[in-house]
């Protein structure tokens, strides 16, 4: 589709000849190069700083007033942020080349000396955690402490599932050659992946954005290359699943969580009761909204099934337009702006600062996503933008992400960050605002139902298929506790838990069962995937109030953004009306996605 992208001199940005110049990310404001002074002596001096930190306050916090232990927090944050800001350049510049050894050394010894000069600092929260709960709320009362009053309740939400300071330690220690090993392993694996498609070798990425051709032989063709290629190496993609699910299976039982989803639960500080209800809900709903929608787009296909690699195929009154990265720009920031200018103005720095990179290339981690740094410095997106609609849709919603930790970085290192279920918040509302700007704007019916149609899969796949998956998460740990999962077992669990959800008009063949394997969430963040649900229903709701809201609205959510971690999403959705422990609230949101679905019936 498009030709080689080649550099700028400056390497800001490339040119390529169908979507413009696209920008490359300034890692400069983290730190110059790898290899650069300033970051050898953060280490050094961070190293000595801990050492010092662990000599003066291990053991001894029970004996500090409320003044003195707000000072050792706010030290420990200022510990933490430079290791923050260390392993957030790591990461980006390995998620830049994933291929390259030297890359994935540096990122390794990062991880290396920064958990050896935290473990300095493992004993800090551990006894926080051991004080008497009157005791704290008596020190609580100085100034300096009570700052830090969410941060402490959030840690302190653990002390049941605290084991002792010895074992944490060592956990701590050991996940450098642990967890984040295989981590590492997925993520080299998939980024040395090539997939075969008409005499060229492509990346995930690049075979993933040939599945929306508009010729029927390149989707199956590009199909049947990822299976095929995933297929051959499912033993290594089962074993590091298998793996990762028992290394979760014994720290669950030492920690004492019941079930697998609930650590993850108390980390985004929502219930078990609240997430089964999202769950059941969205699974209910899944004859009214994917196998609906999807008999529908069948018939619009001419047949009553549709192959699996059709699902998110254009439908055939679309036009296939390619949008050039400047057009994307504009629509996303003009959507942005058109609800709050102070919006606007944050999402702008983004582009103008270096603080996206948006060209598909060799070695470059898959997908997008929006990493937050440290609040001392900003976000950073990474895109892998090849010029479909959906590429606007994923640029509004990693701007989202940006936006989001910009405004919520004055909270502090501590506080900035949003459990997961919230922070999928402002990344979703950010694609809502730019569809319906889309949307006011096209006037030709015909396009419209292509816009509807193409948002309806979209929330089909951030609710349904993130439900799915959570299925096919939840049933491999619960799996796992009975023995290791054959690679073939795990296709069996992949295919009945997308066959449930898609329904009887989409139709699978024996390549998909491989799909699962390319999925990182599942390596990186088990169990995040519900987030994702949780995040579309809830803007859905949000959404439905904006439309009916009186003035004001935009700086209520905007308040929503700034509170970053402080708050729990009770808290938080009470300036709306909104109560995610609430069983209608999950049928609002998804009711906004069935009525889109009925408004396409309709058109026909």
């Amino acid at each position: 589709m498009t030709a080689t992208p080649h550099a700028q001199p400056d390497s800001k940005s490339v040119v390529d000849e169908t979507l413009g110049e696209l920008p490359i990310w300034n890692l400069a404001d983290l730190y110059p190069a790898p290899d650069s002074p300033v970051l050898k002596g953060d280490l050094e001096a961070n190293a000595a700083r801990a050492k010092a930190f662990h000599a003066r306050y291990a053991g001894r916090l029970q004996e500090l007033n409320g003044s003195a232990l707000g000072a050792a927090i706010a030290e420990y944050e200022a510990i933490q942020e430079t290791l923050g800001r260390i392993m957030s350049f790591a990461q980006l510049v390995y998620s830049g080349d994933m291929s390259d050894p030297k890359v994935g050394r540096f990122f390794q010894s990062m991880q290396e000396r920064c958990t050896t000069i935290s473990t300095e600092l493992v004993f800090f929260t551990l006894e926080l955690n051991h004080l008497d709960e009157a005791a704290l709320e008596d020190k609580l009362q100085a100034p300096e402490l009570a700052r830090y009053r969410p941060w402490l309740r959030d840690l302190r939400a653990m002390r049941p599932h605290q084991l002792s300071d010895e074992i944490e330690r060592l956990l701590h220690e050991k996940y450098v050659a642990g967890r984040a090993a295989w981590t590492r392993l997925f993520d080299e694996t998939m980024a040395g992946l090539r997939f075969p498609f008409r005499g060229e070798q492509l990346t995930s990425a690049e075979i993933l954005n040939r599945l929306t051709e508009r010729d029927p032989a390149a989707r199956r063709e590009a199909a049947k290359s990822l299976g095929s290629v995933l297929g051959g190496n499912q033993r290594t993609f089962a074993l590091i699943t298998n793996t990762l699910a028992k290394d979760k299976e014994i720290e669950d039982k030492w920690r004492g969580f019941a079930r697998p989803v609930s650590s993850r639960n108390l980390a985004n500080f929502v219930e078990d009761e609240v997430v089964d209800a999202l769950v059941s809900s969205v699974q209910a709903a899944y004859p009214r909204l994917a196998h609906r929608y999807y008999a529908l787009k069948a018939k619009w296909f001419g047949g009553d099934t549709l192959p699996y690699w059709d699902r998110n195929a254009p439908l055939p009154d679309d036009d296939d337009r390619v949008i050039p990265w400047k057009d994307a720009r504009r629509l996303v920031l003009d959507a942005y702006g058109e609800f709050s200018p102070a919006l606007a103005a944050i999402g702008q720095q983004f582009f103008e600062k270096s603080w996206i990179d948006a060209p598909v290339r060799p070695g470059k981690a898959p997908g997008a996503f929006a990493h937050p740094t440290v609040p001392s410095a900003h976000p950073y997106l990474l895109l892998n933008y090849q010029g479909r609609t959906r590429d606007v849709m994923t640029l509004a919603h990693e701007l989202g992400h940006g936006v989001h930790q910009v405004l919520a970085g004055p909270q502090g290192h501590l506080m900035a960050d949003t459990p997961l279920t919230l922070a999928e918040t402002a990344s979703v509302f950010g694609e809502m605002l730019t569809f319906q700007a889309m949307l006011r704007a096209e006037k030709d019916a015909k396009r419209r139902k292509v816009m509807l149609a193409s948002k309806v899969e979209d929330m089909l796949n951030t609710v349904v298929r993130q439900i799915a998956m959570h299925e096919f998460e939840t049933r491999v740990h619960a799996e796992r506790r009975e023995g290791e999962l054959l690679p073939d077992r795990l296709g069996e669990i992949w295919l009945e838990t997308q066959r449930e959800s898609l329904g009887p008009a989409i139709a699978f063949d024996d390549d998909y069962r491989n799909f699962w394997a390319y999925i990182p969430h599942f390596v990186h963040v088990p169990f995040y995937v519900y987030a994702y649900a949780f995040g579309d229903c809830l803007v859905n709701s949000l959404y439905a109030v904006y439309e009916g809201a009186q003035a004001g609205f935009a700086e209520k959510y905007l308040d929503m953004l700034r509170a970053g971690g402080s708050k729990r999403h009770k808290e938080l959705l009470a300036p709306f009306g909104l109560d995610a422990s609430d069983p209608a609230f999950w049928q609002r949101g998804l009711g906004v996605v069935e009525g889109l679905v009925a408004e396409l019936e309709a058109m026909d």
